[in-house]
């Protein structure tokens, strides 16, 4: 039986355009991860849906004009549009507000409450006069108690990553009209307990295996911390109501319903296809299954902590991540990037500007693993010239080019490898081997450079090779040549195709390679390098080149 790999991204908020940071920082990563299992033979389910409910949603859809539901409506198209331009293989996106993650949020409320692990308690909540309204956590701005950052929001200060309540900054304001005179009003809340569930948190922490060393610093360090119980409700009327006497008009907090969705959108995956959901999320039928989850390190807090606290103190068989991969911050010219400051390129600019692949590569290629990453747009140009035009492009082209011409566009026979050919083939299987080994290790910054590595290795072999000088005195020199390059870029080809899936599609069919729609992992080298390899077949030299980059040529009105 073919291995089950669980595959979710970090749930993109339904407003405001998503930028590079958001993509590289969970989703393209999650992708590579998902397309490189379905490479190998695993049986793959990569799932990920728009969070849809909160203040953002509310704030947003009233500027638009529209009611919440109307407005997650198109943002979901748009973001769906935009991840599929950019090549995303989600088996579903799917949706926060969907009706069965409405129910699978009610029923862990109702265990959570049968286990004791909900007390209700009155709380002060923020009241902006001038606004009229609660004024939901994120929705106070004020100066962290912690760091002193002068923008920390009521729920988290991204400047030290601390999580927060609204009460504990200092001078506290309104994020919406600026309102400074603020009063704290008693309201009802319910609370998960997540002080009760420390001691089965570390023990669950301690049989995890393969995450980022800072995330497990970070889960650690909230463990260690006096964790605190987690209010779960909110004052608003956009989201999961609450099914509790007396809390009529409240809903369940975006980041207790949240996470969940990973789970509801599996169940509408499977009802839609036939399949049995509780075979990755359920007791028995998903102990096979291995779960990783990709995020951003702002992330990681609900992922490694309240996530597991909902789940576990269900005492239910729920399976909980395996791994939890997680991401640094990229920056944009030395400064974040930012959704809610228009900071950075979106992905809706960055694909007006240049193909997907381009954006792909670079982003794996420098993915901020385990520090911030910093995006240049001159350093982007230099890096995809080299890596795609200079060195695979340049690859694909003239040996497609030189097979068309010399051999009248077929894989040539006649010649046997000979000693370089020995050695190259034996080189690239050690190469493929160990770009595996990285990908399945989630090290993606390793497995890109060990296929930029794999590419200059097969471009020097064609350059000493020269079936181009060969060609007139010893036909079946250049012959062989020609077909151990053809099959070394089929090789070099398809262990890019989970970074670069266009590219190493178009750069397979050009040199007779066997179509699908997910290419084979490589299993012999060798073979495909050495062998006759479809002898006499017809190329189809379909490949475009890869167009040098100029630095302007980022500003998508260029296209």
């Amino acid at each position: 039986m073919s291995r089950r790999i669980l595959v979710t991204s970090a749930l993109p908020y339904v407003s405001g355009a998503k930028h590079l940071g958001n993509l590289v920082g969970s989703l393209l990563p999650a992708d590579v991860h998902a397309r490189f299992h379905r490479q190998i033979g695993s049986d793959v389910l990569f799932i990920c849906a728009t969070d849809e409910h909160g203040t953002p949603t509310e704030i947003a859809a009233a500027r638009a004009g529209l009611d919440p539901r109307r407005f997650c409506d198109g943002e979901h198209a748009r973001q769906a549009d935009t991840y599929r331009r950019f090549g995303l293989s989600f088996d579903h996106f799917g949706r926060s507000s969907a009706p069965s993650n409405h129910a699978l949020t009610q029923h862990f409320y109702r265990r959570l409450d049968e286990a004791g692990l909900i007390a209700e308690r009155s709380v002060p909540q923020i009241w902006s006069p001038a606004d009229g309204r609660y004024l939901p956590d994120r929705y106070v701005l004020g100066t962290c108690p912690h760091c002193g950052d002068a923008d920390a929001r009521g729920d988290q200060c991204d400047a030290c990553g601390t999580l927060l309540d609204p009460v504990d900054l200092v001078a506290p304001r309104s994020a919406l009209s600026g309102d400074t005179r603020l009063e704290l009003r008693e309201s009802r809340h319910l609370f998960l307990r997540q002080s009760a569930l420390v001691d089965r948190l570390n023990g669950w922490l301690d049989t995890r295996a393969g995450w980022p060393p800072f995330v497990v610093s970070l889960a650690r360090s909230w463990l260690t911390a006096d964790l605190k119980d987690r209010c779960i409700t909110r004052d608003l009327s956009w989201g999961v109501p609450v099914p509790c006497p007396g809390f009529e008009g409240k809903v369940f907090y975006v980041w207790f319903d949240a996470p969940i969705a990973y789970i509801a959108a599996t169940q509408d995956w499977a009802a839609a296809r036939g399949r049995e959901w509780r075979d990755w999320w359920w007791g028995e039928a998903a102990r096979e299954t291995h779960y990783v989850q990709f995020l951003g390190k702002d992330n990681v807090p609900f992922h490694a902590v309240s996530f597991p606290c909902t789940l576990i103190g269900s005492g239910e068989p729920w399976h909980t991540a395996d791994v939890i991969k997680g991401f640094h911050w990229l920056t944009h010219e030395g400064g974040r990037f930012s959704t809610s400051q228009g900071r950075g390129l979106s992905c809706e600019a960055a694909l007006a500007a240049l193909p997907a692949d381009l954006w792909r590569w670079w982003l794996i290629a420098n993915a901020p693993e385990g520090a911030d990453v910093d995006f240049r747009a001159e350093r982007f140009v230099a890096d995809v010239n080299k890596d795609l035009a200079d060195v695979f492009g340049n690859l694909v082209q003239r040996v497609t080019r030189f097979a068309a011409t010399a051999f009248e566009g077929r894989v040539p026979t006649g010649g046997e490898p000979g000693p370089a050919e020995r050695t190259l083939a034996a080189e690239a299987g050690e190469r493929v081997a160990a770009i595996r080994r990285h990908h399945e290790a989630r090290e993606f910054r390793r497995a890109a450079a060990e296929t930029r590595a794999l590419w200059t290795r097969a471009n020097a072999y064609v350059q000493d090779a020269a079936p181009w000088s060969t060609l007139r005195h010893d036909r079946p020199r250049a012959a062989v040549t020609t077909r151990v390059a053809l099959g070394l870029i089929e090789v070099c080809a398809a262990v890019a195709w989970s970074i670069v899936p266009s590219l190493a599609s178009s750069a397979i069919a050009a040199v007779g390679g066997r179509a699908a729609d997910v290419p084979a992992w490589p299993s012999d080298v060798e073979r495909l390098i050495l062998g006759d390899r479809n002898s006499g077949a017809p190329l189809a030299p379909s490949f475009e080149p890869v167009v040098k980059l100029r630095a302007e040529d980022l500003r998508p009105s260029r296209r």
